[in-house]
């Protein structure tokens, strides 16, 4: 049979022979995946592939230190495997991220994209599978079922680590010096979108912070269990086909690489058999989602107006203007963060679903897991770069907030350790039904001199215990 067709070449498996584009660094094995799995175009992000890529250079390097790999064919697969990690391939990994719910389709597309790769440098033609075999040696000592959650915490942990936490740590960063440049501005306070006791605006902010500050430690907490992985479990947990020492080599080279933890799970069954840990770390996620909403909605709800609203702050236009209202800026950049939140919220029910849907000893949706997950973490962490750069970073606040604070009913508050809540509430009810203040109606209807009155409704003293 002629090795070529038009643009394609044969490429062969345990299946038979299949036509693949000429020029292409796969296989078999993966053109049967693109012929199979046309659901959506999406792919695995490059992250993910990238190591990968790292986690296959990491076990030619081990298997060779073990004894199971000859050192010039390890050589050949860290060498493609490094190709692959370092981004040089990424238009060779074209499977669908709706595929087996093991990943073995992406997992294969490596191996094969490694071996081909790594008998091109040999001098061999693509579909040679020799000097360097895709299963043979590529994906010797692995299985999809170790492999992909492993890359699935790592990349993850990766993302969380040196992305997610610095990007919110900036942001309660900015919400702190925020709230120290605002904590002299006494403003009303709200519950229930309803006028409560005065808050000064650096208060507010301050608990902003500590909502941001305390995501951020919810991070690093689930960052533990995203340093237990599954690798060395092999296809079952029982670890049949690999070497007792070949998934700590791995790990220490993979965590020094990626400047993480990693760890061999002490129990492969559980490692391979759910994904309670993403799970988990997706609620954290949805947590922080959560956070950036109730902020950025606080933000829109201060900044409304500027004439019909609160109007307490304004918030950077970045000169993008209405459409048909000449002179209408609007929180755009809020905007944005409340839709990305809202996606974080989305794909954690979608994690939520794909945790709960494995049997006995393999979990069956983990590609779209990694896809999800990963999405989320970016979603987060480019969410909170531009809230802080493009939103809290350019706050200001107008006189219209203490301004406000005189004319609120929740003023008489003070009043009700002195004259009991019963004739404080007749006040409130009196200045609500004529127009007055607090102060108008309770010179006219107590026997409190000015002087009692000036200390009593004193904004100054409502905003402390």
């Amino acid at each position: 049979m002629d090795n070529t067709s038009s643009g394609f070449r044969w490429e062969r498996d345990f299946d038979g022979t299949v036509l693949v584009p000429e020029k292409a660094l796969w296989g078999a094995q993966t053109q049967r995946a693109v012929a199979a799995f046309t659901i959506s175009g999406l792919r695995l992000p490059p992250l993910y592939i990238h190591a990968l890529g790292s986690l296959k250079r990491a076990a030619a390097y081990v298997n060779a230190d073990l004894g199971r790999l000859d050192a010039g064919t390890a050589r050949l697969i860290a060498r493609a495997a490094g190709e692959v990690a370092d981004g040089l391939l990424d238009e060779h990994f074209p499977v669908d991220v709706f595929q087996t719910g093991s990943g073995t389709n992406t997992n294969m597309n490596a191996n094969e994209v490694i071996a081909n790769r790594a008998n091109q440098l040999f001098g061999a033609p693509l579909g040679a599978r020799a000097p360097v075999h895709p299963n043979d040696h590529v994906n010797l000592g692995q299985s999809s079922n170790d492999v992909t959650p492993t890359i699935v915490h790592l990349t993850a942990q990766w993302a969380i680590t040196h992305r997610l936490i610095p990007a919110f740590a900036r942001l309660a960063a900015a919400l702190r010096r925020l709230s120290t440049a605002t904590d002299g501005i006494v403003k009303t306070g709200r519950t229930h979108l309803q006028d409560a006791v005065p808050i000064r605006l650096g208060q507010e902010f301050a608990g902003h912070a500590g909502q941001i500050e305390r995501d951020a430690d919810r991070f690093r907490t689930v960052l533990s269990g995203l340093a237990e992985v599954a690798l060395g479990g092999t296809a079952v947990g029982t670890g049949v086909n690999t070497h007792p020492a070949f998934a700590g080599g791995v790990l220490a080279r993979l965590a020094d690489e990626f400047e993480v933890e990693l760890r061999e799970t002490d129990n492969h069954f559980q490692a391979q058999n759910n994904l309670d840990t993403v799970v988990f770390t997706s609620g954290a996620l949805r947590t922080a989602a959560a956070s950036l909403f109730k902020i950025a909605d606080d933000i829109r709800w201060m900044s409304s107006g500027p004439r019909a609203g609160l109007a307490e702050i304004e918030v950077p236009t970045l000169s993008m203007a209405s459409s048909m209202m000449p002179g209408k800026t609007n929180p755009i950049i809020a905007e944005a963060v409340v839709q990305a939140a809202a996606k974080v919220t989305g794909n954690d029910a979608t994690i939520a679903l794909a945790g709960g849907r494995g049997n006995f000893e393999i979990t069956l949706m983990t590609p779209v897991v990694a896809f999800t997950l990963l999405e989320s973490i970016d979603l987060l962490a480019g969410a909170a770069a531009t809230f802080t750069d493009h939103c809290v970073a350019g706050i200001r606040a107008t006189p219209a907030g203490p301004a406000a604070v005189e004319r609120t009913l929740m003023m008489a508050t003070a009043l009700s350790p002195r004259i009991g809540y019963d004739r404080t509430a007749a006040i409130a009810d009196e200045a609500r039904r004529t127009g007055r203040t607090i102060r108008e109606v309770a010179r006219q209807s107590t026997d409190l001199t000015e002087k009692e009155l000036s200390v009593l409704l004193d904004p100054a003293r409502m905003i402390g215990p």
